[in-house]
């Protein structure tokens, strides 16, 4: 289990995280998601031991994260890892063992295959795609108790994608690693995360399971025969309004069927309610951490 308690941690002079509390508990897959600059990579760079906190800690199983019995345990793959050009992937597999002496080489070759990549080939002739394939490759081959990924699908296509969330899937159930990666593509962790944690205001703004974070909220889509202000909507728990005129979208925080009765009292032309995504969640809660 990953127990995260830090009071703050400073870069140059400027505050970037505090008061960040935060469980991941062993076997879990958890997406940690913010805007540009929320602090998402300062925050696995702790949790990896490589930045220590100025106030705080970052435990694994009761031990701190620096201890190298436990870096051993764990794999952070950066949303930039360095690599020379001249390097070729078999050279950068022999690096990390040094690091992971129990890394897989029957797995580490299947990725590679799988991913259609030559460790021969050098990593200035990869693609970024290439490279974020060939470490991924390299970091499930270390069968890592816990998997750190930043940013784990830029670069990647759809299909590539896909691949990749089938094989960190089969590192969890495999190994019971427990994940904590960070991506914008919102869409891929939605389909295979079970919590997520969001970094707003440097702090962990909002927290759990998405399936019970996702029933917390209710969209519909109405149309008058009037045009509506906001105030019409007062008697509800809104948290977000788009009105054009006669067309209102709205989302509300709060049972869907409770809401729906209260929609109806309005006297909508027609209503429809829609499905909320992890992306519409997190813009959602963006914006009403910072009304």
């Amino acid at each position: 289990m990953i127990s995260i308690n830090i009071n703050s941690h400073s870069l140059g002079g400027n505050l970037i995280l505090e008061n960040i509390k935060l469980t991941v508990p062993d076997g879990k897959v958890l997406g940690l998601v913010g805007t540009n600059g929320s602090g998402k990579s300062t925050l696995l760079r702790l949790m990896s031991g490589v930045y220590v906190p100025d106030i705080g800690a970052v435990l694994y199983d009761g031990k701190e994260a620096t201890l190298p019995a436990v870096r051993e345990d764990v794999f952070f793959l950066p949303d930039d890892p360095f690599y020379a050009g001249q390097t070729t992937g078999k050279g950068i597999f022999d690096t990390y063992l040094t690091f992971y002496p129990n890394l897989d080489r029957e797995l580490y070759r299947r990725l590679l295959e799988r991913f259609k990549l030559d460790e021969n080939a050098h990593q200035r002739n990869f693609s970024k795609g290439m490279r974020r394939q060939f470490y991924i490759a390299l970091a499930l081959s270390a069968r890592p108790k816990y998997l750190l990924l930043d940013e784990a699908f830029d670069g990647l296509d759809a299909f590539t994608k896909k691949t990749v969330i089938e094989e960190i899937n089969r590192a969890v159930e495999e190994n019971d690693s427990t994940v904590v990666i960070s991506s914008h593509a919102l869409s891929e962790l939605e389909t295979f995360c079970d919590l997520y944690a969001l970094i707003d205001n440097r702090t962990v703004s909002s927290q759990g399971s998405l399936e019970e974070h996702a029933a917390r909220y209710c969209r519909f889509r109405l149309a008058f025969t009037e045009e509506k202000t906001a105030i019409a909507f007062s008697n509800l728990n809104v948290r977000d309004i788009e009105i054009k005129g006669k067309f209102v979208t709205v989302t509300i925080e709060g049972d869907a069927e409770a809401s729906y009765a209260e929609l109806m009292k309005l006297k909508p032309a027609v209503i429809e309610q829609e499905k909320l995504t992890f992306e519409d969640i997190f813009i959602t809660d963006v914006k009403g951490g910072r009304k």
